[in-house]
Formats: C-alpha cells, structure tokens, sequence
C-alpha cells in the first residue's frame, strides 16, 4: 500500500518536533505533522519557557533588597510592569516559535496547522477536512490542565494555560494545589507583589518529593509571605462586584481577584479516535505503550506526556529520538526513565535525583546525611533563609540512591549531580571529591556523618 507520509505526527510539542525532524532530517523520510495550536506546545509556549521567565522577573525584588542590604542605594520596587513585561514574554515566545517552525522545515517536514485525529490505524482526519495515510502515526499532544468540577464555577478562575495572558497582575490571588506548578506560581506572583494564599487538600504541598525538602520548601514560602493552608479545598466559588468570592472545606471565606486551579494535568487524548482505532487507553486517559513507545495498534506510538510516564519535557524528547531511531533507524531503543534529575522552581529551587528518602527506606537499609545552613550570600545580611542538603545512601553498596538539594541554584547543581548518580557513585566517590570554597554546593561532598540510619 502506498501511504502519503512514512510518518505523521500528531503534535508540535518538543517531543513530536524532535520525532519529526530526526525521522525527516537523519533517515530521510517523509513525514508530515498536525499542531491545532502554537508550535512548541506546553513547555514552550505555556509552559517551562514563559515559567522560566516570569521566575527571573520575580526575584528581582527581593535582589534590589539585598543589594540596598549590602550597600547599594537602591528605591525599594514598588509595582511590577506587567503590560510591559507580557509584552516582551509574548515577542519572546513568537520568536520561539519561529525557531520551531524553521526546524521542521529545515528538515523538510509538512506542516498542517490544524487539529488531526486518528481515522483508522493507518488513517488520520485533518480539521480542515481533509485525510492523509501514513505507515506510521506518532501521537505526541501532551497534557492538559485538569480543574475540579465545582458548582458555579465554569468561567471563574485560570489554569497555568491562561497565565502568562493576564490583561493585569492581581493584588490578590488564590491558587488551588499543592504540585509543583502550584508551588512555582505562588512563588512568582508573591515575587511580583501579588499577596497569594494556597490551598491544598493534602497535608502537605509537593505530593511525592522528599519529605523533608517539602517541609523545608513550606516553610520558606510562608516566611516569605505565601499564606499556605494544607487540609483545604474550594467548596463554593462564585463572581462578586468586588472580585471572587471562595469559601473553603474548612469554612474560611474570602475574596480574590483571581483564582488559579493547578490542579493536577491529564493526558491529552480526549475527542482523538484513539480507542476506535484500537488504542489501549488507561483509566486517566494516558496512553498504553510499550518499551519501545508502541501502542497496542503496531502502526501507532506515543510519546511525552501523553503516555503519563514522566512528565518532563526532556523525557520528551529523549522518546522521541529514541522513537525515530527504533522505527526508522532499524536501532531499537528504549528511552531511558531512571534516575532522571529534575528541578521545581520554587524560591529558593529544589534540585532532585534518584530516591526519596522515604521511597529508599521502603527498599533496603539506608544512611541519611543531611546539612541545613544559612548561606553566606544572605547570612551576611541578617537573613534566616537556609539551605538544605541531603544525601541517601545505601547501607549495603554505598551507592548514592537520591540527592535532594533546597537552595537557589539546586536546578543548575542538580544537573551535574545527576551525572555522578547516573554513573554509581558511592558516597565515597562524593567524599574523595575536593570542595570548591566558598561555595554552596561544596556541602555535597563534606558530610561525613550520617544524620539517621534506616
């Protein structure tokens, strides 16, 4: 049978971009690719880019105090320019998209600027009307913001989508969740003057993290101006004249200028023919694969957030290579899902990689060591900010199973990190490692002692 494309992907997020031009540009075959929306998809159009940037603008304030704390003469900032600073996020991201877009094209794939979904195993519906045939169908649309079915509330309150469009900043913000998106928004805004509460229905935010770096984590925001309640949920919410009125599971009521639900992100396969075609779904709607990416249909894969495996946009794209390299490459690859570094910028950050604390504990006797210390950048100021580091350690192999790191920065020293547990260090490789002092990283490799066993 003759197809219109060797491949066709659906989605023009960093993982269906990169699948397409390494299938196109590397092995030569002919591939088209559906986006209904921007290209770039959520991590750079509503996602870890404009995030990013709004982090950077967010810091800035508590900077200008330091640096009047350290000598300067600066004026204490009073308002955030947000027109003026959306303005600039929205060129920045156009041009993101430009770069995207002459990619696929330098690889010379099609682009169809509209929704597609899946006709048959072979078949795939364009927006417009149209239909094309492809050998192969990779299925890359991602996630999206999930929000909580609350009486009265279609149309009241944004989810990270609607963000970073905001006509002005809120004086006065809620935000709904405990994740990590949660986490990263209550910090920003607060960074830009916004006052911000949070609830979250858990005892604790950052659900699935260390615990002791959540603690850590909670602790700092609420020192910094975060009003968090654990054990709370929207029970009412409704538009009032003078904003948006909440009233909690726990009775407390108050009034916002904007709610932000951050929630929670489900796979993004709804409306898409998936389970006509023969597509296993599971019970949230992420899509069943394979090692190798494949789905139950042998003609169609998936890869990214789609699948629910992990949720990083990195991740993505290593799928996506690992993709065109076993489906065109005649090289069959499973992407690599372990012991994966990631990062949550919050403020200060948290750098992580490999084992919990409390995961380890579950698997084999463990050694802990752990540091909390004041840094020297802030100590010299008078400020209580502290930093965190930890270290878990297997008994037996002294292999060092996970690194958890709470300090600004933790993004950039967690990436190198990783580098080291990937390979097997043991925590005598860290120990035989030489400091570089002053630093804040130099507390990595000198604990010496473990803080608790178990």
């Amino acid at each position: 049978m003759d197809f219109d494309y060797d491949l066709f992907v659906i989605g023009g997020g960093s993982g269906g971009v990169r699948a397409a031009r390494v299938a196109a540009g590397e092995y030569g075959a002919k591939v088209g690719l559906a986006e209904e929306s921007r290209m770039g998809g959520t991590c750079v159009i509503r996602g870890c880019v404009p995030k990013k940037l709004m982090v950077y603008a967010s810091e800035f304030r508590q900077a200008v105090h330091e640096a009047n704390e350290y000598g300067w003469q600066f004026p204490e900032p009073e308002n955030f320019d947000w027109p003026r600073f959306r303005a600039r996020l929205e060129g920045e991201l156009d041009r993101l998209e430009g770069v995207y877009r002459n990619l696929l094209d330098g690889s010379k794939v099609e682009v169809h600027d509209t929704r597609a979904t899946v006709a048959d195993p072979h078949t795939v519906a364009l927006g417009d009307g149209r239909t094309v045939t492809a050998k192969h169908i990779l299925i890359a649309t991602g996630g999206w913001p999930e929000v909580p079915p609350l009486q009265g509330a279609d149309g009241i309150g944004i989810t990270s989508n609607e963000v970073f469009h905001l006509d002005e900043l809120p004086k006065r913000l809620l935000i709904v969740g405990g994740g990590y998106i949660a986490c990263e928004m209550a910090c920003i805004f607060n960074g830009l003057g916004t006052q911000v509460t949070q609830y979250y229905r858990g005892a604790q935010i950052l659900r699935g993290f260390d615990g002791e770096a959540r603690g850590h984590i909670a602790e700092h925001m609420e020192r910094h101006g975060i009003d968090i309640h654990t054990g709370t949920n929207v029970l009412d919410i409704k538009r009032t004249e003078s904003g948006i009125r909440v009233k909690s599971t726990t009775g407390r009521e108050e009034t916002f200028d904007q709610v932000l639900f951050a929630t929670g992100r489900r796979p993004n396969t709804a409306g898409m023919g998936l389970e006509e075609a023969g597509v296993k779904l599971g019970r949230r709607g992420e899509i069943a694969v394979d090692a190798y990416s494949q789905t139950a249909v042998p003609s169609i894969h998936a890869i990214g957030d789609v699948t629910d495996r992990l949720q990083l946009t990195p991740v993505a794209i290593r799928e996506g290579m690992a993709f065109a390299r076993t489906v065109f490459g005649g090289e069959p690859t499973e992407p690599d899902h372990v012991l994966v570094p990631s990062a949550v910028f919050t403020q200060p950050e948290y750098g992580t990689v490999g084992l919990s604390e409390e995961q380890a504990r579950e698997m084999e006797p463990i050694d802990v060591y752990c540091t909390s210390f004041r840094p020297m950048r802030t100590a010299f100021i008078g400020h209580d900010d502290r930093v965190m580091m930890k270290l878990v350690v297997s008994q037996e192999t002294r292999r060092v199973l996970g690194v958890h790191i709470v300090a600004d920065g933790a993004g950039e020293m967690i990436q190198l990190a990783g580098v080291a547990v990937k390979m097997g260090a043991t925590k005598e490789d860290f120990d035989r490692t030489v400091a570089v002092h002053p630093t804040i990283s130099e507390e990595i490799v000198t604990m010496k002692s473990p803080v608790r066993s178990g």
